[in-house]
């Protein structure tokens, strides 16, 4: 026999919660809000070279960009093109084939960007 006065002690229907602002995570306006990060008057790039992770071949990483789409697509492109390489785009950084961080600095300098490494 069921106890019509019982209360629920725990329940897994309230689906997932957003740690960031405490909503569901249908509802949650703190991912949206990150996804499109306006772009600073100052950008601070930070080059590095990887090679961990991909069988040896070499690969050079502008991070600390900002979160913003149409950005960092536009900048992969004009930094693939003016290196003549591929490479592709993540979340803040930018990828290239290659060590090519001599090209990749003088490159941005030339649009103000600040650059470290």
């Amino acid at each position: 026999m069921a106890d019509r006065n019982a209360r629920t002690v725990y329940s897994s229907g309230t689906g997932r919660i957003c740690p960031g602002c405490g909503w569901p995570a249908a509802n949650c306006t703190c991912s949206r809000k990150s996804a499109e990060e306006a772009i600073p008057k100052r950008v601070v790039a930070k080059l590095r070279m990887e090679t961990s992770g991909r069988s040896g071949k070499t690969v050079t990483v502008v991070a600390g960009l900002p979160r913003n789409a149409e950005f960092l697509k536009a900048l992969g492109q004009e930094l693939k093109r003016a290196c003549g390489t591929g490479g592709t785009v993540l979340e803040d950084s930018v990828e290239l084939q290659g060590d090519l961080r001599d090209r990749i600095r003088s490159f941005l300098e030339k649009k103000g960007f600040a650059v470290k490494g």
